[in-house]
């Protein structure tokens, strides 16, 4: 069975419909910014302020290397996946890319209070929001399918995902 991936900007929900996706499907949850934390013994925000985004993008695609090698997983990329189109690439080769979006303002609301983003460490963060939103947004289309989470309720987000990916996995088996 093909792998079932989740990308978008932090705050839009991949890892709350991932975690509970999975366990609907009976499937594994993987988290890449998890597995990064579990290989180095440091935090997302800790290998930002010690060494860098550089550093961890690298983390980051080591990561999503490993993970791909494996089917039947769900998996909840980190915002800045698609920065790398080597790293989209592996992830569609094994997997249905769902992008799950939201608006700027509501992507703030439930970030605000999060003190491990460390791209949103600015003076004005929802302005970093939608910069770097614009920046990315060409890459998260990319995926072919979107999800909007703005308004809406975890389960139907989760619904939403799972039509899409029966339906899509026919490609893969």
């Amino acid at each position: 069975m093909p792998n079932l991936v989740l990308v978008g900007f932090m705050g839009t929900g991949k890892t709350s419909v991932g975690r509970k996706l999975a366990r609907k499907l009976g499937m594994k949850f993987v988290d890449t910014d998890q597995e990064i934390e579990r290989v180095t013994g440091m935090t997302v925000r800790e290998i930002f302020k010690k060494h860098g985004e550089i550093r961890f993008r690298s983390e980051e695609k080591a990561a999503v290397r490993r993970i791909t090698g494996e089917d039947g997983q769900v998996i909840a990329t980190g915002g800045g996946v698609v920065l790398d189109p080597e790293n989209m690439r592996m992830l569609k080769q094994n997997g249905v890319v769902v992008c799950l979006t939201a608006e700027p303002e509501v992507i703030y609301q439930r970030l605000k209070n999060k003190k491990n983003r460390p791209l949103l460490q600015t003076e004005e963060p929802l302005k970093t929001i939608k910069r770097l939103l614009a920046e990315r947004q060409p890459l998260y289309e990319s995926a072919g399918i979107a999800v909007n989470t703005t308004n809406k309720d975890l389960d139907d987000v989760i619904a939403e995902v799972e039509k899409i990916f029966y339906r899509k996995r026919e490609n893969y088996i």
